[in-house]
């Protein structure tokens, strides 16, 4: 394994870290909600539409913001190695697993770590431990 240290970018990922934090903290401590992206996503599904305009506007950010950036900086070359089908069913395995697990990385690994949740901690480590799974037998076992 060698570390690419032009892709290599730790100021940007400790300034996105912190942004994270703070904007979990402010969204728990000002409205009692935890930021899990699939539960979120969910509730505006759902036929409860009491704070859909927020709900809107908090996914309305996780779309403009990255757009923003897209013009702001220079960003490094993506390839992506996976056609579209594998893609496609990754996709809907995540989601299958955030349904299953009762929420996603966003909501157990930042917020329900931050809260010490036993429940969250035993859902991140099940995430991690299926991802380091689904790569290995993809990549070495399947050659994919």
């Amino acid at each position: 394994m060698s570390i690419d240290w032009s892709q290599f970018t730790p100021w940007s990922s400790l300034t996105g870290g912190i942004l994270i934090g703070i904007s979990v903290s402010v969204l728990l401590l000002w409205n009692g909600r935890i930021a899990g992206i699939s539960g979120v996503v969910g509730s505006i599904l759902s036929k409860n539409r009491s704070e859909l305009a927020e709900r809107i506007a908090f996914i309305g950010g996780l779309v403009i913001a990255p757009m923003l950036i897209w013009v702001m900086i220079e960003r490094p070359t993506v390839q992506i190695e996976s056609g579209v089908p594998a893609i496609i069913l990754a996709g809907l395995l995540v989601g299958f697993g955030s349904r299953l697990g009762s929420g996603c990385t966003s909501g157990h690994g930042v917020c329900g770590l931050a809260r010490l949740s036993v429940r969250s901690l035993a859902a991140t480590l099940t995430f991690m431990a299926a991802g380091f799974i689904t790569v290995y037998v993809l990549r070495h076992l399947l050659g994919a």
